[in-house]
């Protein structure tokens, strides 16, 4: 990352603010806080934020809930911070829109180090467009890979979370080729993949409610049986 990083942290612990606001600018990232969606919304709409840092266990309020009312409204990265480590919340998280999940207590370097992954993954959008792939056209769906955008023909945006994108990405750019989940998670995400991206099942069914007619009955996105996922359309550049 050359350019500095506008972070908002949001949490109802004072301390915790504190103490990450001072370690992420000693990395040089500009840093705002909020301790309530109020207040982060409220910053969201009048600050350029490049990255979220949300608590999912503020007093009053649901964290999931307004990850999702970011996600609506928004395609700003976001990384969930919890005190409990439960699975059911982690694929929860990931299916509303969030990027990355760590649980508290965690290491101050371990959250920098996938603030820098997530910012990775954004990176296209701040290249000249001479220098980014062109978009990718396939049934009624233009993927603009400089922008980081799913869209209509009809040109109507479709929301998608920083892991949702580099999925779809990795099946339009392999067309009619079977790919095994442990193929999605290395081209999706690369080396930074552990156990918790194993949601990549979760994922795959977040991208079928967007795309196909019946997410129940997919068409676009087809299980191959012993064998991953297939990408079934044409994809051409546009």
């Amino acid at each position: 990352m050359t350019n500095m990083t506008h972070l908002l942290i949001v949490d109802d612990d004072e301390e915790i603010l504190s103490l990450l606001t001072r370690f992420f600018k000693t990395y040089g990232h500009e840093v705002g806080v909020a301790n309530s969606g109020r207040d982060m919304f409220a910053l969201l709409e009048t600050a350029p934020i490049n990255l979220v840092i949300l608590d999912l266990m503020m007093p009053g309020e649901n964290g999931l809930e307004l990850c999702a009312e970011v996600r609506r409204k928004s395609q700003v990265p976001i990384i969930m911070l919890t005190a409990v480590d439960s699975p059911t919340d982690r694929i929860v998280g990931l299916e509303l829109g969030a990027d990355d999940y760590i649980t508290k207590p965690f290491d101050q370097r371990e959250l920098l180090a996938r603030v820098k992954a997530v910012m990775r993954r954004m990176e296209p959008l701040r290249q000249p467009a001479s220098q980014t792939r062109p978009l990718l056209l396939f049934g009624f769906w233009r993927l603009d890979i400089a922008r980081r955008e799913l869209r209509t023909t009809g040109n109507i945006l479709v929301p998608l979370s920083g892991r949702e994108f580099d999925l779809l990405l990795a099946f339009a750019e392999r067309p009619q080729e079977v790919m095994s989940r442990d193929q999605l998670l290395d081209l999706a995400h690369g080396e930074r993949h552990d156990a918790f991206d194993r949601s990549i099942d979760t994922q795959v069914s977040r991208l079928r409610r967007k795309l196909e007619p019946d997410a129940k009955d997919p068409t676009i996105i087809k299980t191959v049986r012993s064998g991953g996922y297939i990408f079934t359309l044409d994809v051409r550049s546009g």
